[in-house]
């Protein structure tokens, strides 16, 4: 779940984190009166949680009040994945005489959380990629006390000194912190400015907190105003998507979701848990177009399976269903099997003709394997790999 800019900041200020003057203005009026207020030249950024439109298209500079009210009147015109931006965060220009990037988030590989920091401004991913000896790194453990000496360690091997070691560290320390008081896969300040008086400055912020923490996050979310029912999905939710939410809230047993749509001709009814998205990536792999990502597990009752596979199938430009599980699953493979040919006869097809392969490792699975067997659908055990198994269901359906 992504924070808006400046709730990130507020964020940061709450922390002692100190961040360049700003104001927040919802009109291209108010912009002008922030520009006025601030003095000097400003920068404005649109706050939007689009991805496309966070690395282009949603910052712009203004000389003079008059240009930022029409400047924001345009940032505020951007299309945020269907929804308006929330403002535009108008920044004063500072003068910086050094310019560094901090990040902390997770590391997948090492399973810990990792604090980057970098002696130059931006992305610090990118930076690593084609500055690598101007980045530092220092893991840390989620659940022992954060020492302020990692912090310095890390601040230290890029060779900083003296008073400005001291108070990085004390940046360094307190994003660290933040990080895991609140829950967060990733807090990033791209530009900290060192001021002329030796202070540090947050240009810019990105947060993202895990959905899982939103229960634990309640005192935060309701200090920033974000309401409960505000997933901050970077678009709206499509119709299809919607549908997919209703089959999972309507009946407790197994889980079907998140259900995301896409434009593809392949439609997917997977499980796995996290492997459902090596299955996906397996189709694009394999040169197919996925109409979908819907994941299914836990033991969906049969009506559950029914409901899935016909809202995928009656997706516009679905022409085949590939149905695949991962390597180990305790879902019922009986129960799934059951479900999605019960739900292509019911729209008149036949399964052999709508199911362009079925994977079906599970529990119950030699009964699954009866019931395909008895429709004469193409299916494939655990000896047939993902990567397979994908590739057969596109090679059935053509890119």
């Amino acid at each position: 779940m992504r924070l808006y800019e400046f709730e990130a900041k507020r964020v940061l200020a709450k922390h002692r984190i100190p961040v360049a003057p700003q104001k927040l203005a919802n009109t291209a009026a108010e912009a002008e009166a922030a520009a006025t207020e601030l003095g000097g030249p400003v920068t404005l950024r649109a706050q939007v949680l689009s991805p496309k439109l966070l690395k282009a298209g949603s910052v712009e500079s203004a000389a003079t009040p008059a240009e930022a009210a029409k400047k924001a009147a345009k940032l505020l015109d951007l299309d945020d994945g269907g929804r308006k931006p929330k403002g535009v965060l108008v920044l004063k220009k500072v003068d910086a005489g050094a310019d560094y990037s901090l990040a902390v988030t997770y590391d997948g590989t090492r399973k810990l959380p990792v604090m980057i920091a970098a002696t130059v401004p931006g992305n610090v991913e990118d930076i690593a990629d084609q500055h690598p000896g101007k980045v530092a790194r220092r893991h840390f453990s989620a659940l022992l006390p954060f020492s302020d000496y990692t912090a310095k360690e890390l601040v230290s091997s890029l060779g900083i000194k003296g008073a400005e070691l001291t108070r990085l560290t004390g940046v360094v320390s307190r994003l660290a912190r933040l990080f895991l008081d609140y829950d967060l896969t990733q807090a990033n300040i791209p530009s900290l400015a060192r001021l002329a008086d030796g202070s540090f400055a947050a240009r810019d912020c990105y947060m993202d907190m895990e959905v899982e923490g939103r229960a634990r996050q309640g005192a935060i979310l309701a200090e920033l105003g974000i309401a409960d029912d505000d997933t901050r999905a970077v678009r709206e939710p499509t119709a299809f998507e919607t549908a997919g939410k209703k089959i999972d809230d309507d009946d407790p047993r197994g889980i079907v979701g998140p259900v995301v749509e896409f434009d593809g001709n392949i439609g997917l009814v997977i499980g796995a848990g996290g492997g459902s998205l090596t299955l996906t990536d397996a189709v694009i792999k394999a040169g197919g177009r996925p109409a979908n990502y819907a994941a299914i597990g836990g033991n969906p009752s049969v009506g559950k399976a029914v409901a899935l596979t016909k809202l995928v199938l009656s997706k516009p430009g679905v022409e085949k269903i590939a149905v695949m599980s991962n390597v180990v699953s305790n879902t019922r493979a009986d129960l799934v099997a059951r479900g999605v040919i019960k739900a292509i006869v019911e729209m008149g097809f036949e399964p052999k003709d709508k199911i362009a392969i079925f994977r079906v490792p599970g529990a119950w699975e030699a009964d699954a394997v009866k019931i395909l067997k008895k429709y004469g659908v193409d299916y494939c055990d655990r000896t047939v790999s993902i990567s397979e198994a994908a590739k057969r269901a596109v090679e059935k359906i053509g890119a």
